[in-house]
């Protein structure tokens, strides 16, 4: 799950997260099993010493990950199901001679299909990106670089800096541009600033594989192999000027509104009016600068780094982002840096499964809307609404119990409670595409063409009232998301199916599982950086100093236990990274467990199923959930980029807090889940 309020580039993806999810009417009647597949459980080893290998243990043993995989796990399998459902409406659009022109089942219909065309990619080469490498090679001055960033900004391609325009963080009513750092292509800034043998590795194969490009690309070797330096070079001083992810974290630090003038003289040689002017980005007073310092040195960078440098460096930008919607040489070279070197994956996904992924991310809404059309049931919408509203009731419940807390505080967490705003399925308005030209004459100028439908649209917010109604993923994705400077909590359609929503199982089940997840999703408005946030959505301080440092102390408990795990080699978790993710799962999981109960009072007690209490299915739901394999090259990337823990301290890292847990299954002290209770985190 995640929290959408962050910098991100001036590159106008339509969605935020790829396709997933299957939310099926014909499976939502029948589920395949009562929620907890016993199968799954390892009984060779104890629930009280490792609980997530427990539950999954056999699972992990029969399900490795397949070769054109990076992971795979509960997401995927779903994500996998759903594919196919969303494989039949492609197919069929692609294949209707009959629809209109201009409807949206023409556009998805031609984006899939010229997207499945290896034989016109092949044939085609680099031709489509003719015009706009013309363009960068025609750059003579300052003034032109700058007006060809402006330009590739439009068409999706992040060189340079990042930027976003939407709701001014301490003005929630207000939407103001905002603007980041950005501009490299590794995962990360560390990727280019550590020294270990790993990072160095990387490094290596990096520059060989700009280097590869280059020559794709038609340079020669020797230029190529010049290039690919100075494209280190220059990624290396802007990753250098770069804020860490884990300082990325404060939204304080990142709000530095100036007006235009101050901008200006922040950065005199980046002709700010010039860029405005050439992306038509009117009527600007002020804009937030989230990373001056990053600002700075790319003003520096501007002045001593020579044009036909920057050439190259925008060359480099270009193929880069577009390499996987070209022909095959260009997607193999791309994928074995980013796909096996990175994350180890070595195979590529087939290419059908890369279209769908690549309709939904441009064309997201008119994709998502037939989806819900075919295989999503209000049934599901409303159990889970009234999901949402248990948990609501038993997070005040919680509120009202928290010593440490003083009454002015849960007055105002009570209040944010009260206006936390609930998206479900899909959005009440679809977008509109009909500004959008989608042909069959080039994969790539789709792609260029959807980001400029997405930038416009972006552009097109300023001045205008905040819309309440957009949504920041498509209707199949198989997440869900909380948005600080909304205040609202959002479920697509895909993530409300087994194993996460089960019609057909016990309320053990669905409240370990779905209602967890709902739960970390209100969380995210109360873990350290939501707490920032208040009821309206305005970065504003609502807490008492001494609740705030209440709040640290137990926060800070979260970190300590999560730096001590190892996640490979000698590689911990990072604590300060992940602790918004694991205040969530911690607090989802606690509010859940106390609105199941809730939900039981006035009935008889649940019997055993399968042997087991509703208690401790409630807890193998949970643990269920984070069920997966990793390749050892994705978990160090993600360790080291993610906010999100790994699986198993997941699964594991929550419970070992929760006496609840104890008392479902007999922990005590010397069992390996047990934590005295001083260490103990208890927040929500």
């Amino acid at each position: 799950m995640k929290n959408i309020l962050k910098i991100s580039a001036f590159v106008s993806v339509v969605t935020i997260a790829s396709c997933s999810g299957d939310s099926t009417k014909e499976e939502t009647s029948k589920a395949p099993n009562t929620g907890i597949d016993i199968k799954n459980i390892d009984s060779t080893a104890k629930p009280v010493n490792d609980f997530y290998q427990f539950v999954n243990g056999n699972w992990m043993k029969n399900n490795p990950v397949p070769e054109s995989e990076s992971r795979w796990g509960s997401f995927n399998e779903l994500s996998d199901k759903n594919q196919a459902k969303l494989k039949t409406i492609l197919e069929e659009a692609a294949a209707d001679k009959t629809a209109p022109a201009g409807s949206n089942k023409q556009k998805i219909g031609d984006f899939y299909s010229v997207a499945n065309d290896s034989v016109k990619l092949n044939a085609d080469g680099i031709a489509p990106l003719k015009d706009e490498f013309t363009s960068i090679d025609n750059i003579k001055s300052t003034e032109d670089f700058i007006k060809a960033v402006a330009h590739l900004h439009t068409i999706g391609v992040g060189s340079l800096f990042g930027g976003y325009i939407g709701q001014d963080p301490k003005v929630s009513t207000e939407i103001i541009t905002q603007l980041g750092q950005g501009g490299i292509s590794l995962p990360d800034r560390d990727y280019y600033t550590n020294t270990d043998e790993r990072t160095k590795g990387i490094q290596k194969a990096f520059i060989k594989h700009i280097e590869n490009m280059f020559v794709l690309l038609g340079d020669k070797p020797e230029v190529a192999e010049k290039n690919a330096k100075v494209i280190f070079a220059i990624e290396t001083n802007l990753a250098k000027a770069s804020m860490t992810k884990i300082e990325m974290r404060d939204p304080e630090k990142q709000y530095n509104k100036k007006t235009l003038k101050e901008l200006a003289e922040l950065t005199p040689t980046f002709k700010w009016t010039m860029y405005f002017d050439a992306n038509e980005i009117k009527g600007i007073s002020n804009v937030i600068v989230a990373q001056p310092d990053f600002f700075k040195a790319m003003n520096a960078a501007i002045k001593t780094v020579s044009i036909s440098d920057w050439k190259t460096y925008l060359r480099w930008g270009l193929i880069d982002q577009t390499a996987s919607k070209l022909s095959d040489n260009l997607v193999n070279e791309h994928f074995d840096f980013y796909g096996k070197t990175l994350l180890g994956i070595p195979a590529l996904k087939p290419r059908w499964k890369r279209s769908i992924e690549a309709t939904d991310a441009s064309l997201g809404d008119a994709l998502g809307q037939v989806f819900v059309e075919k295989h999503f049931t209000q049934e599901s919408k409303d159990r889970v609404a009234e999901m949402v509203k248990n948990l609501i009731a038993a997070y005040r419940v919680r509120i009202a119990s928290r010593d440490w807390m003083s009454e002015e505080t849960k007055k105002a967490a009570n209040l944010k409670l009260d206006k936390v705003m609930l998206k479900l399925g899909y959005p009440d308005k679809w977008k509109d595409y009909s500004s959008l030209d989608i042909k069959r004459d080039s994969y790539v100028q789709n792609f260029l063409r959807a980001n400029v439908y997405g930038f416009k649209e972006m552009v097109n917010k300023l001045g205008k009232p905040v819309d309440r109604t957009e949504w920041g993923m498509t209707p199949p994705t198989i997440n869900a998301y909380y948005n600080p400077t909304m205040n609202e909590i959002v479920f697509p359609a895909g993530i409300m199916q087994p194993i996460f929503f089960n019609p057909d199982a016990d309320d053990a089940v669905n409240y370990g599982a779905m209602g967890a997840i709902i739960g970390h999703e209100l969380t995210h408005g109360f873990d350290d950086e939501g707490a920032q946030f208040d009821a309206d959505g305005n970065l504003k301080n609502w807490w008492t100093e001494t609740d705030k440092a209440n709040f640290k102390k137990k926060t800070d408990m979260l970190v300590s236990q999560f730096n001590n795990y190892i996640a490979i080699d000698s590689m911990h978790v990072r604590g300060e990274l992940t602790l918004g993710e694991n205040i969530a799962d911690l607090g989802g999981l606690t509010i859940s467990y106390y609105a199941f109960k809730k939900s039981l009072e006035g009935k008889p007690t649940p019997e055993k199923i399968d042997g087991y209490t509703a208690e401790q299915r409630y807890f193998m739901a949970w643990a269920q959930g984070w069920r997966g394999n990793m390749r050892p090259e994705y978990l160090k990337n993600m360790v080291q980029t993610n906010p999100h823990s790994p699986g198993n301290f997941r699964g594991n890292g929550p419970l070992s807090n929760m006496q609840e847990f104890y008392d479902a299954f007999g922990v005590k002290e010397g069992d390996k889940m047990y934590r005295p209770k001083a260490e103990r985190a208890e927040i929500w």
